[in-house]
């Protein structure tokens, strides 16, 4: 939707709210509802409004932490700027009367807020444009979903929930039917918010979905993977069940999966193509620095639950043509020859996963890396090495890296080790309903 088109669907009436709005550490939305005349009058599609730095600095139950450079009590936790970026606006079709522009977060003199998902993002793609290079970018994000609200969810604090099949529906034309109002709903409206869909279908547990999109440049597709995600937890409140992208839910179920698929392009051809030397050294800066990079990744203690052998998601950084057992999956062919990269869980931060993806695999191309051999057979009973599997190990293998800063820079990775230490602080202080049962009579 253009600017224009806004703005005459304002003035006869169809749209009244504009979603303003930035994706924080943790992938959430966050921002303001702006009524669509001060939209307009106001300039806030040129100039944007204003948002506490605060926001960059929370946890997931939004208590401000401390050890943030960019927002403290000290600096007087103030605002900073969101700015609209109008090729991201779009109607929100689920919403009576709604449309969203997402926004790049800047600092009061028009400097980018660094650690700003978004931006960080942004700085790789700009990397590889220096190389020559358009990332071109898929992600395929998995869902349970469940027959409970939200609300009601939470009165069961999350335990014993319903999945709404109950059996596993991979690929399953009859048991998906079951759930096709639902699903119909997503693929319809997501088409309809200029998310161009492929196709929905079961997924390897009870009650597990996944819709497919279709893939774009890297920054187009991380906003399409945040509008998508808020968007499809919205449609799910709407119609009295609810959904779930965390990257475990339960720990006799499957996980959620995020698989990216990436390729860089010169012009309208795949500098991937053949198998080339590009595509070499892109997979292998990734083998060499995911371990690094883990905590962009898999950013939360839950992510690292994920990881069990013969449950579909990865333990190891080996690579392979067309194995699932594999951290890397190689498919495709022609310009659509690409890594399919199965390492991320449903709960991942898209912009940062991109980022991370794309700075390894251009630390691989200018340090021209050695891609090893593939893996054949099963990865998960194979001597690769491992990706790390607790976020106390991701953190260790961050702070004693030197790539990440390289490429990233120290704000940045000062900014989301702060992140992981706190997450890792919160959950050691929490008595789990795990050591009550064991506990509780017979310790």
């Amino acid at each position: 939707m253009t600017l224009k088109e806004l703005t005459a669907e304002i003035e006869s009436g169809a749209i009244d709210t504009i979603v303003v709005a930035f994706t924080d550490m943790q992938g959430r939305l966050m921002g303001k509802r702006v009524h669509s005349e001060f939209f307009l009058e106001g300039e806030v599609a040129e100039h944007g409004v204003e948002g506490c730095n605060y926001l960059l600095a929370l946890d997931m139950e939004m208590d401000p932490i401390p050890g943030y450079q960019i927002a403290n009590w000290e600096r007087g936790y103030g605002d900073f700027l969101l700015q609209p970026d109008l090729d991201t606006l779009r109607r929100i079709p689920w919403l009576e009367g709604t449309a969203l522009v997402l926004c790049d977060v800047l600092w009061h003199d028009g400097t980018p807020v660094n650690p700003s998902p978004r931006q960080v993002l942004k700085r790789q793609v700009e990397r590889a444009a220096e190389l020559g290079y358009t990332p071109m970018f898929g992600s395929e994000l998995e869902f349970y979903l469940l027959k409970e609200t939200y609300a009601e969810a939470h009165e069961k604090r999350y335990e014993d929930l319903t999945p709404s099949v109950p059996y596993i529906l991979d690929y399953h034309i009859l048991a998906t039917t079951y759930d096709e109002p639902f699903l119909r709903q997503i693929r319809n409206h997501m088409q309809a918010a200029e998310i161009p869909v492929e196709s929905s279908k079961g997924e390897a547990w009870p009650g597990q979905q996944e819709v497919n999109f279709r893939y774009a440049d890297a920054l187009r597709m991380a906003d399409n993977h945040t509008v998508y995600k808020n968007g499809a937890k919205e449609i799910a409140h709407l119609n009295g069940c609810s959904i779930t992208f965390m990257a475990k839910p339960d720990h006799t179920w499957i996980g959620n999966s995020c698989h990216i698929h990436a390729s860089l392009w010169r012009g309208e051809e795949s500098a991937f193509a053949g198998e080339s030397d590009v595509f070499k050294q892109f997979l292998a800066g990734q083998i060499a620095c995911f371990r690094e990079l883990a905590l962009f990744l898999a950013p939360n203690v839950n992510s690292y639950k994920r990881y069990a052998a013969g449950s579909w998601a990865p333990t190891t950084l080996a690579w392979g043509h067309d194995n699932r057992t594999c951290g890397f999956r190689i498919v495709g062919h022609g310009n659509g020859l690409r890594a399919e990269t199965r390492i991320p869980g449903g709960d991942v931060n898209p912009y940062l996963a991109f980022a991370a993806v794309l700075a390894a695999g251009l630390h691989g191309i200018e340090n021209e890396l050695e891609l090893p051999p593939p893996l054949e057979g099963n990865a998960y009973e194979s001597d690769a090495e491992r990706f790390p599997h607790s976020l106390r190990d991701a953190i260790d293998a961050l702070e004693n890296g030197t790539m990440a800063r390289a490429a990233l820079g120290d704000d940045v990775v000062d900014h989301y080790l702060n992140y992981a230490h706190t997450e890792q602080r919160l959950f050691d202080q929490v008595v789990t309903g795990y050591e009550r049962e064991r506990l509780f009579e017979r310790g």
